[in-house]
């Protein structure tokens, strides 16, 4: 009788590198880019938990970094350094595996539709051929075997126009996202880190797109008192600031880049963990951090009414489980038509993952 027969899993040896380089790009994350930082908790850890050997300790680890590229000398008088461009690309990658998982690489990504005709990725339908498609859609395996049918397969080998089959092509479409990351102090508050989170799915969104969705595009955005741009390799650095939440400010940012993109499908990602706390008229700025403020409320959802006009869903991650929180993100996700989502930290990059991918058309309450 044939069955499967099972072995112990063995975890493949790491060696003292890679498991302190695993750790050393989690820590840079939580401090922000702080290198000297980093270099104390995970001193402190091998303090613990004897992470290093007699062979191989934390300086030769710090050696072995800056021999490999990952480390440079950002000031040699004081002794500072500074991460390269290889390891904010090293964390990127780090944080896909852990948010997503292991991707497979595909062809060159696109989204799929419900559409089917001259597209760029062939489908699994067949249909009888018709004038005006392309020799390279044809099934020849299909073709053959109908011409064999329908003509015989006694004397000359005959296939005729009738006997062609094609294979269905899918269209894809071309996506642009805004990312919006609420950056305000709340993101710190009450002894949990939200911030680290966010950044996370950031760095991991941004290398999904470059490795599987390549002609799509990513903006990011970071909203305090007011909102700007930054870019992917500016992730690791990011941190809170003493600020409120100018919920206004991002949305009018993402909408002016979004009007910029050529591409028809546009989309906004808004992580966030509390109310909108703050708007600014005439250069001044206008800040209430009690309750919901009709004033700042009423300019949020004009916005949202405003993105739905033009077509761009607003999904937004919420990560605070106050009651009258979410009773603004249902009211806000109503004005766009948009999605919302009530999720833990731990179930952010899930939510955020599957949005992306599928792109379901209902709103979860």
């Amino acid at each position: 009788m044939i069955g499967f027969r099972f072995s112990k899993y063995d975890k493949p040896n790491q060696t003292p590198f890679d498991m302190l380089f695993d750790i050393f790009k989690q820590l840079i994350t939580y401090t922000s880019g702080d290198v000297e930082e980093a270099i104390n908790w995970l001193t402190e850890l091998d303090k613990e938990y004897k992470l290093t050997t007699p062979d191989y300790g934390i300086g030769d680890f710090i050696q072995e970094l800056k021999d490999r590229g990952y480390l440079r000398d950002n000031n040699p008088q004081e002794g500072t350094m500074a991460i390269t461009s290889k390891t904010e690309q090293a964390i990127r990658s780090q944080a896909l595996e852990k948010v997503f998982g292991k991707l497979k690489k595909g062809k060159s990504g696109n989204h799929s539709t419900k559409y089917t005709g001259s597209g760029d990725e062939q489908g699994s339908d067949l249909r009888p051929f018709q004038f005006g498609d392309s020799l390279d859609q044809i099934s020849m395996l299909e073709s053959m075997k109908n011409a064999q049918v329908n003509n015989g397969i006694a004397g000359d080998f005959t296939i005729t126009e009738n006997d062609l089959e094609v294979r269905e092509k899918e269209h894809k479409t071309q996506t642009s996202t805004v990312l919006m990351i609420d950056i305000s102090h709340s993101m710190i508050l009450y002894g949990e880190d939200r911030i680290t989170p966010a950044k996370n799915v950031a760095m991991a969104l941004a290398e999904l797109i470059k490795r599987k969705y390549p002609k799509d595009t990513l903006d990011i955005i970071v909203f305090g008192d007011d909102a700007w741009q930054i870019e992917v390799k500016d992730l690791p650095y990011l941190q809170v600031g003493p600020y409120h939440t100018n919920t206004v400010a991002g949305l009018e940012l993402a909408m002016d880049l979004l009007r910029r993109r050529k591409n028809a499908n546009k989309q906004i990602f808004m992580i966030t963990d509390g109310k909108p706390t703050c708007i600014k008229e005439n250069g001044r700025y206008y800040k209430n951090s009690f309750g919901l403020d009709n004033k700042i409320l009423n300019k949020c959802l004009t916005l949202a009414q405003s993105c739905r006009r033009l077509k761009i869903p607003v999904t937004t991650f919420m990560v605070a489980t106050d009651p009258y929180l979410q009773e603004f993100v249902h009211d806000f996700t109503e004005a766009n038509n948009g999605k919302a989502f009530y999720s833990s930290l731990e179930g952010l990059g899930e939510f955020i993952f599957e949005d992306f991918e599928r792109n379901k058309k209902r709103t979860v309450r």
